[in-house]
C-alpha cells in the first residue's frame, strides 16, 4: 500500500507540473502579441506532452486505509477514518450532526 500511495503521490506532482505547462502554452499561443514562430514553437511543444498524466487518470486514495471507493472529496480519507477523525477532535469546526 505504501508503494501505491508513493506511485500516487509522483503521479500527482507531475500532473501539476504538466497542468502549468499547457495552460501557459496555451495561454501562448491564443496571445497574438508573440511573433508567429514563437507561437508555432509553443503549439509544436503543446502537441509533444505526455498524455499519460493528466487529472482525469488520477485515483483518490485514503491516506490511512488505501481505500480506493467513498474517498471524501476536499479531504483525502475514506468515510470511515473521517467519521473517526471528527469524534475524536482532530478535524476542527465539524461536529456530528444531532436531531
Amino acid at each position: 500500500m505504501k508503494k501505491l500511495l508513493k506511485k500516487d503521490k509522483k503521479n500527482r506532482k507531475t500532473t501539476k507540473n504538466l497542468e502549468k505547462k499547457h495552460f501557459i502554452l496555451k495561454n501562448i499561443i491564443k496571445n497574438h502579441c508573440y511573433s508567429k514562430f514563437f507561437c508555432w514553437k509553443s503549439f509544436l511543444v503543446l502537441s509533444n506532452l505526455s498524455k499519460k498524466s493528466y487529472k482525469n487518470k488520477l485515483i483518490n486514495w485514503c491516506l490511512f486505509t488505501g481505500n480506493k471507493k467513498r474517498t471524501n472529496k476536499f479531504y483525502n480519507y475514506s468515510r470511515f477514518v473521517f467519521l473517526k477523525l471528527i469524534k475524536i477532535g482532530l478535524i476542527n469546526n465539524i461536529k456530528k450532526l444531532v436531531w
